[in-house]
């Protein structure tokens, strides 16, 4: 896979609209942060706000678009439609497909919705010197479904998922201090160490994403993720919800310093 670390949002996202990049975008873009999306039509979009104001760790919200409209203000140029390199269609529940733009499936009664994504604070993790599994073996973050249950608003109810990171126990403490500083982007972890504890019963095989090497004198560390609404589609069934494919992002051209708090 190219590195893509030091190009801008803008470039990145220009070759994804061109195909030229279809791979998950952990580690592009250094130093920007990245988004996940969910796409609802207008009639279900105030419950799923009021669903993500009742859920800030797994659904913090970036921006929520203008009903219809493609490009957000937090990636200028940009197009909803065709800058995530693989997207994700449910119907009734249903995952119907995968694919690479949905110019030919928009509607003009969407709603897009950017919610922060742990590949911000990521980039914070590995300033400080704390490894992260995943890049470092060039694949997807790791991710599942709990049985932590979210607060329901409207027709949306549904469990948390979660994104996990294995680590030393003394490097536990510090990643804690080092992602409470990004409430916009999932913030502290919400569960660390015995993943039965949180229903997830075999933590080599994650939901979504890929597994990843968990050494022996390490322990995993869980974060709320913004892969909850796909389960929460999977569960509550609307007519349509569009996201993107796990771990395929939309790059914002918001630094991710400026989500930190000092």
């Amino acid at each position: 896979m190219r590195d893509l670390s030091s190009c801008t949002p803008a470039e990145v996202r220009q070759m994804i609209r061109n195909n030229e990049v279809k791979s998950p975008t952990a580690g592009m873009c250094h130093g920007y942060a990245q988004g996940n999306l969910v796409i609802l039509p207008k009639a279900l979009a105030y419950d799923f706000l009021l669903f993500t104001q009742r859920n800030p760790k797994p659904c913090p919200v970036l921006e929520v678009s203008d009903v219809g409209i493609k490009t957000l203000k937090i990636a200028k140029d940009s197009d909803i439609a065709t800058d995530i390199p693989k997207y994700r269609v449910y119907k009734k529940g249903i995952l119907e497909g995968e694919y690479d733009h949905l110019n030919s499936m928009w509607r003009t009664d969407f709603v897009s919705f950017i919610l922060g994504c742990s590949f911000t604070f990521e980039s914070a993790l590995m300033n400080e010197g704390i490894e992260v599994r995943h890049i470092e073996q060039n694949c997807n973050v790791p991710m599942y479904v709990t049985d932590i249950m979210c607060e329901p608003a409207g027709i949306f109810s549904g469990p948390t998922v979660v994104s996990m990171r294995p680590m030393t126990p003394d490097k536990v403490i510090q990643a804690i201090r080092i992602t409470s500083r990004y409430p916009g982007v999932h913030g502290a972890p919400i569960h660390i160490g015995d993943p039965g504890l949180i229903g997830i019963r075999d933590i080599h095989n994650p939901d979504f994403g890929d597994p990843v090497e968990i050494k022996a004198n390490e322990i995993p560390v869980f974060w709320a993720c913004g892969v909850t609404p796909q389960a929460v589609a999977m569960k509550v069934k609307p007519e349509i919800m569009i996201t993107h494919a796990p771990g395929h992002m939309f790059i914002t051209d918001i630094e991710n310093h400026k989500l930190a708090i000092v």
